[in-house]
């Protein structure tokens, strides 16, 4: 039997982590899979796995995953230096040497996830290597051993960032294989590949399962889930709640997830008075999340970028209509304007607003909409999309 290893950054929250335990579960029907972690953020994976999936934590604690606290430093202080005043202030507090040594310490964890991954590269017995990250692509087309299939397994959208999207392709041209979540991005990194060896696949995000039961669609709630940074909008979301308050008193808001914006968003709930409005839930299994999205009546999306989004079809699985930025690419392929969902233009707020009382205003259409929903995410069932990971790994 043939072995798979798939390298991600942790087992926690995130989509890219759920589409891994997800494609892991299927993969290991024919082959012995591996998901191999840089580091371990929880005790225990996130998200449920069969008994035949083994993990490999490389580094066995929690502490890179503060290596984004380290980026957000930077940012501060790089904007400190360039703001005269708030630099005299920053230097007289003699700050900067807490800053260096918490670079220093950044820094040191940033190599040491690296040289780990790459020597685990180095010496893998699997026959075939799926790579999660860019940053993981250059290893794995750089160290793999002769004879491996390299795969890259890109889940951002470059959302117009040049810089980006070119560390990607440089990240991919040495892989046998770069799968794209969305038609559009193998469009676009097929047409920039092409010089290479790489060859560009599209393969959608799944859903485990079509869930049997439905939202009745009666209960005054909106849900959101996702994880809590600046590039999903949630402090947009909340601005939003904040105009519907008054015109909607019994509504609520779910928010599910954790992350860098959750103390930005707790205050601006309390500042606004939101807390008979909105709920932070933070992190929680997947049960807990299915049994809030049965309860739900409309799922909302503020994100200003998303390459799949795998909570929109697990949403519309529930038979709940969505709600989202057309800035959300992988909302464009996912919701049909009018038909399953609604599409907002532009990040109007005020054209948001406008969708979610319609909604609001008429059970029938919120039926009608999730009822299609339903009927459309059928394509991104387990069952279908693990026959293209299948026909990709036998090439």
């Amino acid at each position: 039997m043939k072995k798979v290893s798939i390298l991600t950054l942790h087992m926690g929250y995130g989509g890219i982590e759920k589409s891994a335990a997800a494609i892991a579960n299927v993969l290991c029907e024919k082959y012995e899979v591996e998901i191999v972690c840089s580091y371990k953020l929880y005790e225990k994976p996130t998200f449920p796995l069969n008994k035949k999936v083994k993990v490999k934590y490389l580094i066995d604690s929690d502490l890179p995953s503060r290596l984004q606290e380290y980026k957000n430093l930077l940012k501060k202080f790089h904007f400190i230096r360039l703001n005269k005043a708030l630099n005299k202030e920053y230097f007289s507090k003699k700050k900067s040497k807490q800053f260096i040594k918490d670079a220093t310490q950044g820094l040191s964890m940033y190599r040491r996830r690296i040289e780990t991954m790459k020597q685990y590269i180095k010496n893998s017995d699997a026959d075939i290597l799926i790579s999660t990250r860019d940053i993981f692509n250059n290893l794995v087309g750089n160290y793999a051993k002769d004879g491996v299939v390299k795969i890259g397994w890109e889940h951002n959208h470059h959302h117009n960032n040049s810089k980006y999207a070119f560390k990607v392709v440089q990240s991919a041209r040495k892989l046998d294989y770069f799968v794209l979540v969305s038609k559009e991005l193998r469009d676009y990194y097929d047409n920039r590949l092409k010089r290479y060896k790489c060859k560009c696949v599209y393969i959608p995000n799944v859903i485990d399962k079509i869930p049997r039961y439905t939202s009745k669609l009666t209960n005054k709630k909106f849900i959101s889930v996702g994880r809590l940074s600046e590039e999903k909008g949630y402090l947009d979301l909340l601005k939003i709640i904040n105009k519907l308050k008054n015109d909607l008193p019994d509504w609520h808001l779910d928010i599910i997830g954790d992350g860098t914006e959750k103390d930005n968003l707790r205050r601006y709930i309390k500042i606004n008075k939101l807390d008979d409005y909105v709920t932070l839930h933070g992190f929680r299994d997947k049960d807990y999340i299915n049994d809030r999205l049965r309860e739900s009546s409309i799922y909302l999306m503020t994100s200003y970028t998303e390459s799949f989004g795998i909570v929109l079809i697990e949403a519309m699985s529930y038979g709940v209509p969505c709600i989202a930025f057309d800035s959300a690419e992988g909302a464009r392929e996912i919701i049909r304007n009018g038909y399953n969902g609604y599409l907002v233009k532009d990040r109007d707020e005020d054209e948001y607003i406008r969708k979610c009382n319609k909604l609001v205003e008429d059970t029938e259409l919120r039926k009608k909409l999730g009822t299609r929903a339903r009927e459309d995410v059928k394509k991104y069932s387990i069952d279908v999309v693990k026959d293209e990971w299948f026909n990709l790994l036998k090439r």
